[in-house]
């Protein structure tokens, strides 16, 4: 069972093309057997949360609040670790900024 805030390797296709690849994302939630998660790019100059190596990231990264997606369990190769309360916090601040400009 999957939580909030837990880092997983996973399988992405991307959105310009049906390539399929392995990647690490946060998890955002789970409902219905559907992973709702942000992904994450070892690309620093992208914009988003930043990930580092003392956290548990393999390389300095970023957690992108512009990618969001849903997955199913099966595409759930394993988890990683797991993000600090201070770093979910974080997220969840950034992707709620995110919603509100909608509402507006």
């Amino acid at each position: 069972m999957l939580e909030p805030g837990d880092i997983i390797l996973t399988q992405l296709q991307f959105v310009n093309s049906f390539e399929i690849k392995k990647r690490p994302a946060v998890v955002l939630f789970e409902e219905f057997t559907n992973i709702v998660v942000a992904g994450i790019t070892s690309n620093t100059n992208m914009q988003g949360i930043p990930l580092t190596k003392k956290e548990g990231a393999i390389k300095h990264s970023v957690i992108k609040t512009n990618y969001i997606f849903t997955i199913t369990e099966k595409a759930v190769e394993k988890k990683l670790f797991k993000l600090t309360q201070s770093k979910r916090n974080l997220l969840y601040k950034e992707l709620t900024k995110k919603l509100e400009k909608l509402n507006k």
